[in-house]
């Protein structure tokens, strides 16, 4: 079975969906496992709600969800991957090996930077409520 180009187009979105939500449920998790210990990450045992990185946990938790969502998915998404910019900077860059992110531990950073750059351009996709909302006006 040959795929055409109408048959791969009329999947873009779908995928394109699927992607913003998969990102988005793994990344709630980096968010509710720093303020509501949910996974439990021992890192986070003594953290302050109003520290940098509790900070970053209330951006990532309501990003996140915004996102699942797929509610004003573009200006989320933007937020998210300057979050995760400024983060790889501050964590991981100091560590040193700079353009080699598999030494410092930034790879996941890096991903979730461009994943997240790339939803603020392209958009929620199906199954979203930006698309819902479009479909109304």
């Amino acid at each position: 079975m040959a795929l055409d180009q109408r048959s791969l187009d009329a999947w873009t979105q779908r995928a394109l969906a699927l992607l913003r939500i998969v990102a988005a449920f793994l990344y709630l998790q980096h968010g509710t496992a720093k303020l509501l210990h949910v996974p439990h990450v021992a890192q986070f045992d003594q953290l302050s709600a109003m520290s940098l990185v509790g900070f970053a946990g209330v951006i990532e938790i309501v990003g996140s969800v915004l996102l699942l969502l797929g509610l004003f998915t573009r200006f989320a998404a933007f937020i998210l991957s300057g979050e995760m910019a400024v983060a790889y900077f501050i964590a991981h860059a100091p560590q040193g090996h700079f353009f080699t992110p598999a030494l410092n531990q930034g790879e996941e950073a890096i991903l979730y930077c461009f994943i997240f750059l790339f939803l603020s351009v392209a958009g929620a996709g199906a199954w979203s409520m930006d698309a819902s909302r479009a479909r109304k006006w």
